[in-house]
């Protein structure tokens, strides 16, 4: 019988799993990831990551609830550091669009990572969504602002756009939406 892990190497675990099987369904794509690639990256047997995950569509939604949410709290705090609104929006959006859609960019299958996360986990991409609004609506003081910028945002990616391109939008948008643009 194996020891016991201590909660801080089950967490350690658990990120490590969470960050093997995000690389792997970037890299390969949902449909061409086996839980045996996940687990020989993630240095685990198959067998284990059972234990915390019950199929491979699960994994994937924990992945992207994980990946996304994650970056929530960080958002959060740019939004109450101090600068101008134009400044912690920007912030914001680097956060939780610009900083993971350079990660997915590089990927060669992040167009079907997109599509299976909507199509896998409305729940978990609406929970991304209203604490986004949450944020926004922190910068803005204003929810229907906030849901306006929140839908303007989200129309800059349907076309799969390189990074620097995004990076632009987000800029113009970020200024149209701010008391100090031009």
């Amino acid at each position: 019988m194996s020891p016991k892990l201590s909660s801080e190497a089950m967490i350690a675990r658990r990120a490590r799993i969470l960050d093997a099987a995000r690389w792997c369904f970037l890299n390969f794509g949902f449909s061409r990831t086996s839980l045996g690639d996940i687990a020989q990256r993630a240095g685990i047997s198959r067998t284990l990551l059972y234990r915390g995950f019950k199929d491979k569509e699960d994994l994937f939604m924990q992945v992207f609830d994980d990946w996304m949410l994650s970056r929530l709290p960080l958002a959060m705090e740019v939004v109450r550091a101090p600068g101008s609104p134009r400044e912690r929006l920007f912030a914001v959006c680097r956060r939780v669009l610009l900083e993971p859609w350079s990660e997915m960019e590089a990927a060669p299958m992040s167009s079907e990572f997109l599509e299976v996360c909507q199509g896998l986990s409305p729940e978990v991409a609406g929970r991304h969504r209203e604490c986004l609004l949450e944020c926004l609506n922190q910068v803005f003081d204003d929810t229907g602002v906030a849901l306006v910028f929140l839908l303007a945002l989200e129309g800059q990616i349907e076309d799969k756009p390189r990074l620097d391109v995004l990076e632009r939008r987000v800029r113009i948008l970020v200024d149209r939406f701010t008391a100090d643009g031009p």
